[in-house]
């Protein structure tokens, strides 16, 4: 009895750590956008944060990827070379950069909000790539062209649509809070607000662009998937290092102290990176891609609460209502991808195919009377001798 429980325990804890695993990253990803706001606001450029903080996720995850996976290697190609550099170029240097000047223009739980596209915009690319291919009399198709249609219209809300501020029921009041929020109301004015909608909307364009590519390397390093993150991470550092150098011409912008940079560089690269990169590929591995994806929205909500309090943020009308459709959007696609995937588990041939005919003692005849010749030679043992090979033909036109 008591090893049945312990056993129930294991099974319930087993199949309870891909949701418990999911929940905590979207724990962690929010507190790098509450943390890298509050570096950003501080003067902070993003180009150097992009740097130190692959850096970071480099010297986290190398190690393991040595120690784990040093054994039959991939051999690097000019052409796996070249996944890898587009990989690091679209994540690390186009999509972080654009996504951090777009938090800094407007605000964590927004920029939150409008990473909730990345489904959607993966579908489109699909489609245009001709990845996927769009059948309208199915309803898994329908389900997946209205979601990215609701996602589209929430982003040009949001984008478009402020709308007056809503109070939160457990905001107050407190001169502390005003003064963040006088800060951040004076960051969100001096730059465009249309701006930053526009940098983000980019980024996730560029995220859902390495998502596809992601797909092909992953077949190449199938096994070692420790040491294509931290390849991806490298070249990302370089990369960074380079754009950075054509961007910022003041050396003061490398400094880095005991402070907010420091944290929010090695809290984003080793958790927002390196831990996230390798806990959700476990998760993807055991329960799938849309089951990864469906946790955004929570991250949303976190943001939402911990920006109030943190960072007195002002949640606007337009925001809230965009965000709404946003997420609508992307469980319908969400809902069209996982029946899309249940479909394909039944392939054509794994279907039962038409029987053409049946032959027994070299006298063909039916299925009814094969069976009934079987079930007599199982009650005598006598006839059983006298019953041949039954062969089965199957149908394949």
């Amino acid at each position: 009895m008591g090893t049945e429980k312990l056993r129930s325990y294991a099974n319930f804890l087993e199949n309870s750590m891909p949701y418990f695993a999911m929940i905590l990253l979207q724990f962690g990803y929010a507190g790098m956008n509450i943390i890298t706001k509050l570096s950003l606001n501080g003067g902070m450029s993003h180009y150097v944060l992009v740097v130190y903080r692959h850096a970071f996720a480099t010297i986290a995850i190398a190690p393991f990827a040595i120690i784990f996976e040093r054994k039959a290697q991939p051999k690097i190609t000019f052409s796996v070379f070249m996944q890898i550099f587009l990989l690091a170029l679209l994540g690390p240097v186009i999509d972080q950069n654009l996504y951090y000047a777009g938090l800094k223009l407007t605000s964590p739980t927004f920029s939150c909000a409008m990473s909730n596209m990345l489904p959607a915009m993966t579908f489109a690319i699909a489609v245009l790539c001709r990845m996927e291919i769009i059948n309208m009399k199915k309803l898994r198709c329908q389900a997946k062209v209205v979601g990215t249609l609701l996602t589209v219209a929430g982003a040009m809300l949001m984008t478009l649509y402020k709308g007056p501020i809503l109070d939160l029921l457990w905001t107050k009041e407190t001169p502390h809070s005003n003064q963040i929020s006088t800060n951040i109301t004076r960051s969100s004015n001096k730059n465009n607000w249309l701006i930053g909608s526009i940098l983000l909307i980019i980024a996730t364009l560029a995220w859902s662009s390495l998502f596809v590519l992601q797909a092909r390397a992953i077949e190449t390093y199938k096994n070692h998937q420790l040491t294509l993150t931290s390849l991806i991470c490298f070249f990302g550092t370089l990369l960074a290092f380079v754009a950075t150098l054509v961007m910022e011409h003041k050396v003061s912008v490398w400094t880095i102290g005991w402070d907010m940079n420091l944290l929010a560089s090695a809290y984003a690269g080793i958790v927002a990176s390196s831990i996230s990169y390798y806990v959700q590929g476990l998760v993807i591995k055991k329960k799938g891609p849309v089951f990864a994806t469906s946790f955004s929205p929570l991250m949303m909500i976190i943001v939402a609460i911990m920006g109030s309090f943190f960072l007195a943020e002002q949640i606007f009308l337009g925001s809230a209502i965009g965000s709404i459709l946003v997420v609508i959007g992307l469980y319908s696609v969400l809902w069209g991808k996982h029946k899309e995937q249940m479909e394909s588990k039944v392939a054509p041939d794994d279907k039962p195919l038409p029987i053409k005919g049946v032959w027994v003692n070299g006298n063909k005849g039916t299925l009814s009377e094969a069976i009934d010749q079987l079930s007599e030679a199982k009650s005598d043992q006598k006839v059983e001798s006298n019953i041949s090979l039954v062969i089965i033909n199957y149908n394949k036109s």
